[in-house]
């Protein structure tokens, strides 16, 4: 069989509050899943995930991972799941192969079937609890901009042996992971010869035999749900193979935290194989710029990259060029045919309003003064926080530095960031601001 479409699943980063408010409103099977997962997290003793997926008010990332981890994964594994269900029953897309990155891993395997909705949750559950079981001594990570190969050879020419390479995102991209006093000397001395190196927000060293006795104890808890033959092809960026029956779940587990992430690999390898579209299935859209810096070429489509309403998601998954192999989608009630047509061109900006690229390159030099990274790190769809580690307070504030730079105003009651993380999306809220009152609409100054 030649593969064409890959599904990915987001690791730890992939989070957006209220992310499916406007998706659930649409579609009743979103609603349904996450109905389904809020009563499986209460058995387990969870938080309801859609607390924190349908409010757009809910915690930020950064709030979660200091506070509320395991809100935060039992959230994760819901979003990625009702997004999974809905391009697949409800949009009718076929996956060749499933992929999953880190955390994402173990949706995939739910996703794949190997396990039940249920029972997959309770594997996410399984796994915080053995980190309550056995915590790990204190350690973090870091990413650098530098290939796998090159930082193994950078760690072991400065004689770090306790820092490994954690995941291998793309060939400009690795995380490392390690104890924490070991990944800050890594962080300052990497800086020191150029290579730009960035704390993640994580509350463990990942991928690390530093949690060896948490994967000990994950794989016993895990050992008790039952885990059964895949319906989808799934591979491991972790084994570095396929996962098709319970033995490979069970090996997959006992590695899961110990064992690296070769993303870069994987994506290599489904892209030999034929595979020529690479859907992510979780909110922001980290996955698909490393799959784009990986394989040139390939088409990347993330449909949770901000919040989107059902007839949105319809019109951007009418725009994949993979119906060759999958019956195109067919709403399951009407709807104005306006609303599942190709949105219409926006009305041209008068000729004194800056062009939507040109708010973008200002947006991208005004960040990386601020910042201080090189302009073409900020491309338009790099996530601020995500990719960048720009914290929500930091991004506010170059926010509001932007819009009086461009004569407009923030509400009373300011604006929330946090679906605009990109500078794309940045550039298309700074026009549906008011103009500053010394300006008439239309005559905003262009910096």
């Amino acid at each position: 069989m030649v593969e064409r479409c890959a599904f990915v699943f987001p690791g730890q980063g992939a989070y957006l509050p209220g992310v499916l408010g406007r998706l659930a409103a649409d579609e009743p099977l979103v609603a349904e899943t996450l109905r389904e997962l809020d009563a499986v997290a209460v058995r387990l003793g969870r938080a309801a995930p859609s607390r924190l997926l349908l409010d757009e008010q809910a915690p930020a990332l950064e709030e979660l991972v200091r506070e509320a981890p395991a809100d935060l994964h039992v959230a994760l594994f819901a979003a990625e799941m009702a997004l999974f269900r809905l391009l697949t029953e409800r949009h009718r897309l076929t996956p060749n192969v499933l992929l999953g990155h880190s955390f994402g891993e173990l949706v995939a395997l739910t996703a794949a079937g190997a396990l039940d909705l249920a029972d997959g949750l309770a594997l996410v559950a399984a796994r915080d609890d053995a980190f309550a079981a056995q915590p790990p001594p204190p350690g973090g990570m870091v990413a650098l901009e530098l290939s796998a190969a090159r930082t193994a050879s950078l760690l072991a020419g400065l004689g770090e042996w306790g820092v490994s390479v954690a995941a291998d995102n793309s060939p400009r991209q690795c995380v490392v992971s390690g104890p924490a006093e070991d990944l800050e000397r890594v962080r300052r001395k990497a800086e020191a010869v150029g290579v730009r190196a960035t704390a993640l927000s994580v509350p463990y060293a990942f991928h690390h035999r530093l949690l060896a006795a948490v994967a000990s104890e994950f794989t016993r808890r895990a050992a008790a749900l039952h885990a059964g033959p895949t319906r989808y092809l799934l591979h491991s960026a972790i084994l570095g193979r396929r996962v098709d029956d319970g033995d490979a779940v069970a090996e997959l587990v006992a590695a899961h935290l110990v064992r690296p992430t070769r993303f870069t690999d994987a994506v290599r390898l489904l892209h030999a194989e034929g595979v020529e579209v690479f859907v992510e299935c979780g909110p922001r859209g980290v996955l698909s710029g490393l799959v784009t810096a990986t394989v040139p070429g390939v088409r990347a489509l993330a449909p949770l990259r901000r919040r989107t309403s059902g007839p949105e998601l319809t019109d951007e998954i009418q725009t994949l060029t993979i119906h060759q192999f999958v019956p195109p989608p067919h709403p399951p009630r009407t709807a104005p045919a306006s609303t599942l047509s190709p949105t219409p061109s926006p009305t041209p900006a008068p000729d004194d309003s800056p062009t939507h690229d040109e708010v973008v390159s200002v947006l991208r030099a005004l960040y990386a003064t601020a910042l201080g990274y090189p302009p073409e790190v900020l491309t338009a769809d790099a996530d601020l926080e995500a990719d960048l580690g720009v914290d929500s307070i930091k991004q506010t504030e170059l926010f509001a530095q932007a819009v009086t730079c461009f004569g407009r105003t923030l509400p009373t009651e300011g604006t929330r960031l946090t679906s605009h993380t990109t500078l794309d999306a940045l550039a298309d809220l700074l026009p549906t601001l008011p103009p500053r009152p010394s300006s008439a609409p239309g005559t905003g100054a262009r910096p």
